[in-house]
């Protein structure tokens, strides 16, 4: 290999492994929605959590009926899987996604490894919820209004930093797929959270005609 290509392969090298991407505005938007929604509906059952801890009859604004009952999925032990409030993760979590949000807005770009970390992040987020849901649907048999927000919020940011690191090639993908992703990106988080819905209602539809 001759001088002047080694310096090709290497300055190619380098540029690839010191290229950044930033994000669209739509994107970065709505990683500040989304995240926003995230601490919102996180802040609310933490400060519910805490005040049902101090006193045990205290009924949260969300429990309306025996479905809709933020009190059952609280006192749940899911409600607390690593040993504390899962709220309290969300609060951090979501503010991370609501400052990375900020940040795209302002203008800052990032290395593949940051847009891939954040990818697994809302990675772990979602199968985190929908580990959540199904024990809210079939071992607790409730239902937190505040915590369906939480993940129809996560799946639209998990798909949309997902669609946004195919679009840049920073998940390597047939260029096919990423055409099909890019020009109906609203399929998916559309059919999830309908798929959703659907569950929910084939769920309790004999407990809410009782109601």
């Amino acid at each position: 290999m001759t001088n002047a290509l080694r310096s090709s392969v290497a300055t190619r090298a380098t540029t690839s492994a010191d290229r950044t991407t930033g994000a669209s505005r739509a994107f970065a938007w709505l990683l500040v929605v989304t995240g926003g929604l995230g601490v919102l509906a996180s802040w609310v059952i933490t400060l519910d959590k805490f005040l049902l801890l101090e006193d045990p009859a205290f009924v949260p604004s969300c429990t309306i009926n025996p479905v809709l009952s933020c009190t059952n999925v609280m006192r749940s032990e899911q409600a607390s899987v690593f040993g504390f409030p899962n709220p309290m993760l969300g609060l951090v979590t979501y503010g991370v996604v609501v400052a990375i949000g900020a940040g795209a807005l302002a203008g800052a770009r990032h290395r593949r490894w940051f847009w891939l970390g954040l990818n697994a992040g809302t990675l772990f987020g979602v199968g985190f919820c929908m580990w959540l849901m199904s024990q809210a649907l079939y071992e607790i048999g409730a239902l937190c209004l505040w915590c369906c927000l939480a993940w129809a919020a996560t799946v639209v940011m998990f798909w949309y930093t997902t669609v946004h690191n195919l679009r840049h090639r920073i998940l390597r993908a047939p260029r096919p797929l990423v055409a099909a992703v890019t020009e109906f990106h609203w399929v998916v988080p559309a059919v999830w959270c309908a798929s959703i819905l659907l569950l929910i209602t084939t769920r309790f539809w004999s407990a809410w005609q009782s109601l």
